[in-house]
């Protein structure tokens, strides 16, 4: 579906624009709002543009990026295969200066992430997969394959989750699990990077999110053998759980989700 060198040249386009982030966020800011003068804003735009531009000079493939959501239903719903954007995910990380933010470009193809690269500038850390030829991570390290990891009985459950209180609809899953639970904390679409990278074992999201926010991560999650499925609360580990898919509704918001390596 995608060459190595189409992939390469996503992967340097999603790390140009985290370069444009990056010029503002190392800056002292202190305006967080949503305004057009924003330094979020500023940011959001740099990077959104550098990311279409680019994508437009080498793809005849559409574009779905969050500074672009106001394409109808009618038309985003003959699309078989096309580019989801996110330019800046995580903008809690942003304001807050924590460095867990990220670039995530994906390719769709039939309601399938095929592709996606995320990129956390602040962290210098890249993951990206494609269901062809597998998932990899690059940081300080080096670059290497990355796997999701199945939980092994007798060890702890490492389950992805928000810093802040968690919701009762989470401590029941928790709950149902069995044995210890431990907590992986982690912002923006990272948060499925942990579980395609083996560190996690569980990301439940019980909360909103559109596609765009999950799609590359999601990628490279699939890439990396974990499962990405629909979550009903009231029965978390469904093994007849339809897989999660994208631009199969008028609406972009995501129902609940559950990413697994089991």
């Amino acid at each position: 579906m995608i060459d190595s060198n189409t992939q390469d040249h996503i992967i340097a386009l999603a790390k140009k624009a985290g370069d444009a982030i990056m010029v503002i966020y190392d800056k002292d800011f202190a305006v967080y709002d949503k305004s057009d003068s924003s330094p979020l804003t500023e940011a959001d735009l740099a990077a959104h543009n550098i990311i279409v531009e680019g994508l437009e000079a080498s793809s005849t493939f559409p574009i779905l990026s969050e500074e672009s959501a106001s394409i109808s239903w009618e038309e985003r719903k003959t699309w078989d295969t096309y580019w989801l954007v996110d330019p800046l995910d995580g903008t809690k990380e942003f304001i807050k200066k924590n460095g867990e933010f990220t670039v995530n470009i994906a390719l769709i193809h039939q309601g399938t992430p095929v592709f996606g690269v995320v990129y956390a500038p602040a962290l210098k850390r890249t993951y990206w997969g494609s269901l062809e030829s597998g998932a990899y991570m690059d940081d300080e390290q080096g670059t290497r394959s990355i796997s999701a990891a199945k939980h092994k009985d007798g060890e702890a459950w490492k389950v992805v989750g928000s810093r802040s209180h968690q919701s009762p609809e989470i401590q029941a899953l928790l709950a149902e699990l069995g044995g210890e639970a431990e907590l992986v904390a982690m912002g923006s679409s990272l948060k499925l990077c942990l579980v395609a990278s083996g560190d996690a074992h569980l990301y439940p999201r019980l909360g909103p999110t559109s596609e765009w926010d999950t799609g590359a991560a999601h990628a490279v999650a699939l890439a990396a053998g974990a499962n990405v499925t629909v979550l009903d609360p009231n029965n978390p580990f469904d093994d007849a759980a339809l897989a999660l898919t994208y631009n199969q509704k008028d609406s972009v918001l995501n129902p609940y989700f559950l990413v697994s390596a089991e």
